[in-house]
């Protein structure tokens, strides 16, 4: 109960602290989410963060998928600015000599995951592949109306608590969105 208010108490006193940064990935081909990227948007007209995953050159389609999809969540985890620890090795290397060049790339994921925050109403909800450059794409999507719900099923905190954590939410899409209209996306 402790460690889950503690957690939920550092999510909400650092949001305000989150940014964005502006992606472009793919061609004109890909949907408008892909280089559109993570961050604090307005989707009609619900408040709503997006992450943005990618994976490349996995031939797998489920390892392919699954990536993805968890650095899109780890994305949105980012935003908030929350700890989330996971059984996934992610190694990538780019070695250059003159006009040589040589990229590895090696992962690693176990089914079982382990977490010591959860993000509550997040979901996968697009996906894209873009054949061209072997890439695949997740968009995960947390809607601020359900993750306030999730805060209010949470039993173990009490109403002032809930209440502070929702404002601070709110202050921290808000200040995401600042920062992101100043970069113009």
């Amino acid at each position: 109960m402790t460690k889950l208010f503690g957690s939920i108490l550092v999510l909400a006193l650092l949001l305000p602290a989150c940014g964005g940064k502006q992606h472009t990935l793919a061609g004109d081909d890909a949907p408008a989410w892909v280089n559109q990227g993570s961050g604090a948007f307005k989707d009609a007209g619900k408040r709503v963060f997006y992450g943005l995953g990618l994976v490349s050159n996995v031939k797998n389609k489920a390892l392919r998928v699954s990536s993805a999809d968890n650095r899109a969540r780890a994305e949105i985890g980012k935003q908030l600015e929350t700890y989330s620890a996971s059984l996934m090795k992610d190694y990538m290397a780019a070695t250059s000599s003159g006009a040589a060049t040589s990229e590895e790339q090696h992962i690693e994921q176990a089914i079982k995951t382990v977490s010591t925050t959860t993000l509550n109403g997040v979901m996968i909800v697009d996906h894209w592949y873009d054949p061209t450059d072997d890439t695949q794409y997740s968009l995960a999507k947390l809607d601020m109306d359900a993750f306030k719900g999730a805060l209010d099923a949470a039993s173990e905190l009490d109403a002032k608590a809930k209440e502070a954590i929702k404002q601070n939410a709110e202050k921290a899409f808000d200040s995401l969105g600042a920062e992101e209209a100043k970069r113009g996306k």
